[in-house]
């Protein structure tokens, strides 16, 4: 498969920070809306554009905690907003739409990982459906807004998505036993795909999209996950101290990648690629290595199976 999936020598990598990527860059009188822009690497981000001069739209499920954690940022609203919820997602995007304000920067950063397994909507399971689904939802009913001719739209994939393809005839997991990591892997790979779609649909309006993995941080994401299960894996010891510091990244670095991908000039142009260490990811090795990007998941039909798939799902599609 010919694929754009190489490195450009960005002159960044997984050292850099948010601040680092955004320097020179002013993003006075650009709008971004960042979901779960008040915790981890939401808040980070928020943080950064804000500081380079943006407005932030944060979109919480839980908007008090979100109001108390952006509360010291100038420029920064919070609206209420719950991703497993496709009515909230439409009650969302249609107050944004009143305010007939338009949208440079889409940032699709919340999720949820390797939770037990739960079912929202109409009995989805929830990692697709909170990963990706409301993140579909909410792209395809903000697109009248979605500014044309440079708006960026980028998808929070991770490292994740090597662990699962689509499980194209059973993606919510109505047979067999459930497994909370193949169920990340594959919302995370719908993140990818998501982009590689949404690029191809509007690109001839100016509008680009792109997937990241922005590392491997300690942030609230890792709710769900026992410590003795951190512990097995090698993240943490029995005191919750992290074995290998130098393998994480802290939240200032892992914020770059999304920042560096809906804001770099040196993207201009590009889009539908999986960006990883502020660049452009190279295609995953034979050797089964985590690192780049899965051929599945920036395979182009399979990109608009999803996309056909989603909209069935969820009623919208901006495009049909």
């Amino acid at each position: 498969m010919t694929t754009a999936q190489h490195k450009i020598g960005s002159g960044f990598d997984r050292h850099s920070t948010a601040d680092d990527v955004l320097a020179g860059i002013d993003l006075t009188g650009r709008l971004a809306i960042v979901t779960g822009g008040y915790s981890g690497l939401g808040l980070e981000t928020t943080r950064a554009l804000t500081g380079a001069g943006a407005r932030v739209v944060v979109p919480a499920r839980r908007r008090a905690v979100a109001e108390e954690a952006v509360a010291g940022l100038d420029g920064v609203e919070v609206d209420e907003l719950d991703l497993g919820d496709l009515e909230s997602v439409r009650a969302f995007a249609d107050r944004f739409l009143a305010s007939g304000r338009t949208v440079d920067l889409v940032i699709d950063n919340a999720g949820i990982m390797a939770c037990p397994e739960t079912r929202v909507g109409p009995g989805w399971e929830a990692q697709f459906a909170t990963n990706h689904l409301g993140h579909f939802a909410l792209v395809n009913r903000l697109w009248p807004a979605i500014a044309p001719g440079g708006a960026r739209i980028v998808s929070v994939s991770s490292t994740g998505h090597h662990t699962s393809d689509i499980r194209w005839d059973d993606p919510h997991w109505h047979r067999g036993d459930y497994d909370k990591w193949e169920a990340y892997g594959q919302a995370k790979t719908a993140n990818v795909l998501f982009a590689v779609q949404l690029d191809a649909l509007g690109k001839d309006s100016g509008v680009r999209a792109f997937a990241l993995h922005p590392g491997g941080i300690l942030t609230p994401l890792q709710r769900h996950l026992p410590r003795q299960e951190m512990v097995e894996r090698g993240w943490i010891d029995e005191n919750g101290v992290p074995l290998n510091p130098e393998g994480f990244k802290t939240p200032e670095q892992g914020a770059a990648t999304q920042v560096w991908a809906a804001t770099s000039p040196q993207l201009s142009g590009m889009g539908g690629v999986y960006c990883e260490d502020c660049d452009i990811a190279e295609p995953a090795p034979a050797d089964g290595t985590r690192v780049g990007v899965r051929d599945y998941a920036i395979d182009p039909a399979s990109a608009a199976r999803l996309w056909a798939l989603s909209a069935e799902l969820t009623g919208v599609d901006a495009f049909a």
